[in-house]
This record gives structure tokens, C-alpha cells and sequence, in this order.
């Protein structure tokens, strides 16, 4: 399948797959199952169904009709076999992570991570889970660092604040050669730009907060993988922890994937405008995103997704934290938040004034700078970003 024939599947998941219209009365919106109890009419009926609780509308702490249209959706826009959906990104990120581990094991963390995920991981010390980071992105440095415990090599790529790629084929050869599983979040580059599953991943997780959802208005997570490792998920730490996604978030998520492929269309040609503007910027050192040809990774970027996103770092020549902070507090256009993958557009810094230590720990330059570019206009973008460094 080549890429417009992939693009045009795509575009049919988001828009009808899984929505079931004659079974809903005809309705062009999926409805919202609100209930949390689902009735049967014998105990024979419900007694078989408890049997199977992940086929079964039950409690909607298990199955939920909305829910599931969102899961049936992500999970063949990733190639996957199966997706649950969770209450958060990192509902869906300490799931998988605790259905994978025991005590006395090991995960490989690739260059930078959420550092929500690496605080969790930290967290599973106390249960005798080991976790160690390689910031080099090279497969042959990342094969030196496994160990004999090792049981994952969790991901992201683009990696976070540096947007370094790392090759998937090759950690996944790798990983596989050695019985360990491999997780990926995907929520750069989402499942339009890019199929971990299909370059051999095992795990894909996503935070549907960010581009999925699109609208700031939406928590919410998603796992998916094969139809074992999520049955695993569903009847142990879906089930018992309850990190559910609520059949109102999970509607609101349908809506985003209805014009996922048109916002990231959007998304990604800004980003590539401002991306060249900012590395021509006598006030910036360095410009970390994928789509540029400059980045080292460009040719990687190229072989193993199919587009780009809006998010994106860049780096003053005067690296200082008061620098960092007159150039944010100068934007207009561009707000000051945390979060990326929606309508607006977002600036922020890693560097707080007081942690220059955990920052150089982190291979993260103090004078970094991450926007997220949104759907506003270019042009004017470009200009808040000019109006500011200069």
C-alpha cells in the first residue's frame, strides 16, 4: 500500500469504521453511552457474559459501545490487532508498563523520555523494577546497554525536547532477537506518520490529549498491540486499577479523529515554515525538528514515516535562563502551556532557573525553547516568533 492509498484507508478509519449507523437508529454521531450498568434479561445471559467480560457490555469499568468505536478506530489506524483506551497518557503508559514487568527486572529507556514516564519508572523502584537511559539513539550503542534482566526498551521517536529519531526497525530486530518487548509513544508523529507496529514494534501508546484529540478539551490514552498483550492489559490493570476512559471522552475523541488528517496536513506545513525561519534566525543556535534537511536524522525521518508534526525545539545563542524567559514572556500569539497537539499554539521551556544540573543530566541544552505550532496563520506565527527574539 503506498502512501496516498494508506492516507485515503486512513481517512475512511476516522471518518466511519466501527460507527455501526443502522445499529445506533441511523444516527451520523455515534451516541454517547453514559450509563455505567448494562441490564440482561436472564442471570443465564449475565452469567455468560461475565465469562467474557471484554466481549460483553457490562460495567462500563470494562466495555463501553462509545469506547469501543475509539478503540476499533486507533487500533487500525495503528495496524494493530487490538487497543484499550484509558482515562490519561499516563494511565496507558503505567499499564503497559505493569503488565510487562515483575520484580527484578530491567527497562531500557532511549535517549529522552516523557519525564512523567520516567518518574513512574522511578516509582517502580520500590518494587524492585530496574531502569537505566542511553541518550545515544545508535543501535549498536543501545545493544551494549541491555542486560541480562532487561525485559523492555520503552521509546519515543521523535524523542522528546531533542526530536532525535531512532531507527525501529532495528531496535525492533534487535529486541526481538533478544525476547524483549518493545513500547513506542507514538503521540508525535500519531498513526497518519507513522506505524510502529508494522516496523516490528510491540507496544504503541499514545496520550489522545495531544494530537488525537486536537481541541484541548479531551484526557485521555490509548494502548495498542496484539490481541494477547491487550486481553493481558484489559483483564488485569484495565479491570482492577480502573483508569477507564468515560464514554464522553471517548466521543470527543471520534470527533478529533474526523479531522485528524486535515489538522495535521496544517500542522506540519506551518511547522515546516516556521522551522526554516527559525533556523535563519541570527538569535538561534540550532533547530531541532525532523522535517528540516539539516537534522540528522532527516534521511531516517524520511525512510520510516510519511510527515511531519508541529511540535519542535530550537535553541538561543545566548543560552540563559533570563534569556529563555524574555523571549517567552514576549509572545503574544503564542500562549505559555505545557501541552501540545491542539488548535492553539504553545511555547514553553525546560528550563525553570533552578534545575541547570538535572537539565545537562538530560543532554537538554539550558537556552531550549519548545513550541508547539498550531493551526493559526503562518505568517503570523512567524512574525510573534520574530517580534520576540529580536
Amino acid at each position: 500500500m503506498n502512501y496516498n492509498e494508506s492516507l485515503s484507508f486512513d481517512k475512511e478509519i476516522c471518518f466511519h469504521l466501527a460507527e455501526d449507523r443502522e445499529r445506533h437508529l441511523g444516527s451520523v454521531v455515534p451516541p454517547i453511552y453514559q450509563n455505567n450498568v448494562f441490564l440482561y434479561k436472564t442471570h443465564e445471559s449475565i452469567s455468560q457474559a461475565e465469562n467474557d467480560l471484554a466481549k460483553h457490555y457490562i460495567y462500563s469499568r470494562g466495555a463501553n459501545p462509545t469506547v469501543e468505536i475509539a478503540e476499533r478506530k486507533l487500533a487500525a489506524l495503528e495496524r494493530g490487532e487490538a487497543c484499550r483506551c484509558f482515562s490519561s497518557g499516563m494511565a496507558a503508559i503505567s499499564s503497559i508498563l505493569l503488565s510487562s514487568l515483575k520484580s527484578g527486572d530491567h527497562v531500557l529507556c532511549v535517549s529522552n523520555i516523557y519525564f512523567s514516564t520516567i518518574d513512574f519508572l522511578k516509582y517502580m523502584d520500590k518494587f524492585g523494577v530496574e531502569h537505566s537511559i542511553i541518550y545515544s539513539t545508535s543501535p549498536d550503542d543501545i545493544e551494549k546497554e541491555i542486560r541480562a534482566n532487561t525485559r523492555v526498551i520503552y521509546i519515543e521517536s521523535p524523542t522528546d525536547m531533542n526530536f532525535r529519531i531512532i531507527d525501529l526497525r532495528a531496535v525492533a530486530k534487535l529486541a526481538k532477537a533478544m525476547n524483549i518487548r518493545t513500547i513506542i509513544d507514538n503521540s508525535w508523529a500519531t498513526p497518519l506518520y507513522q506505524k510502529p507496529l508494522t516496523m516490528g514494534m510491540d507496544v504503541v501508546v499514545h496520550s489522545a490529549s495531544k494530537y488525537l484529540g486536537g481541541h484541548s478539551d479531551l484526557l485521555g490514552g490509548a494502548v495498542i498491540a496484539s490481541k494477547e498483550i491487550i486481553d493481558q492489559v484489559f483483564s488485569k490493570e484495565l479491570i482492577m486499577m480502573g483508569a477507564v476512559m468515560g464514554p464522553h471522552e471517548a466521543s470527543l475523541l471520534i470527533r478529533g479523529l474526523r479531522t485528524l488528517p486535515f489538522r495535521m496536513k496544517e500542522h506540519q506545513e506551518n511547522a515546516l515554515k516556521i522551522a526554516s525561519f527559525l533556523e535563519s534566525h541570527p538569535a538561534v543556535e540550532k533547530v531541532n525538528y525532523p522535517g528540516l534537511p539539516s537534522h540528522p536524522d532527516y534521511q531516517l525521518s524520511k525512510e520510516q514515516m510519511t510527515g511531519y508534526t508541529g511540535l519542535m525545539s530550537f535553541q538561543l545563542k545566548q543560552g540563559t535562563y533570563e534569556a529563555v524567559r524574555d523571549v517567552i514572556n514576549k509572545m503574544k500569539l503564542f500562549k505559555i502551556g505545557v501541552s501540545w497537539g491542539s488548535f492553539e499554539s504553545l511555547i514553553w521551556s525546560p528550563n525553570l532557573g533552578n534545575n541547570a544540573v538535572e537539565l545537562k543530566k538530560q543532554h537538554i541544552n539550558p537556552g531550549l525553547i519548545r513550541i508547539a505550532v498550531g493551526l493559526e496563520d503562518a505568517e503570523d506565527l512567524i512574525g510573534d516568533l520574530d517580534y520576540a527574539l529580536n
